[in-house]
């Protein structure tokens, strides 16, 4: 398992899911190599829970992180959990067609690009 793949799964041990005890974490792997990781944290008003791939990138772009080649999914699912819509949505206006590696603890891997996922994105061209 590669760099990018372990920093997802320590980042899903700090997630805040008190209520659905779903743990998500997510690594992003920038343009100059760096990773920047985040895990999802719930809310009790449920729609301000964030997810941990929205969590990678924002915690990425505060840290001047422009360009990126790849983004790591963990969870504790044998069947391999991909991002949300929001987080395509939000993965696709700064990541553009970057690799995504899913990933679960067991090792179990399965790696897409971004527009396999999401296929017809809305972004600045449409504005």
């Amino acid at each position: 398992m590669d760099a990018l793949c372990e920093a997802a799964l320590r980042a899903r041990e700090n997630a805040h899911a008190p209520f659905s005890m779903f743990k998500v974490g997510a690594a992003l792997e920038d343009h100059s190599g760096r990773i920047h990781s985040g895990c999802n944290v719930e809310n009790a008003t449920f729609g301000l829970t964030i997810c941990a791939e929205r969590v990678a990138v924002l915690k990425a772009v505060s840290e001047g992180a422009r360009q990126f080649r790849r983004m790591a999914v963990a969870a504790d699912t044998d069947r391999l959990t991909p991002p949300c819509g929001a987080c395509r949505q939000v993965l696709w206006e700064f990541c553009g067609d970057l690799e995504l590696v899913l990933v679960n603890p067991r090792g179990k891997t399965e790696a897409f690009r971004l527009k396999d996922l999401f296929p017809r994105p809305f972004d600045a061209s449409y504005l």
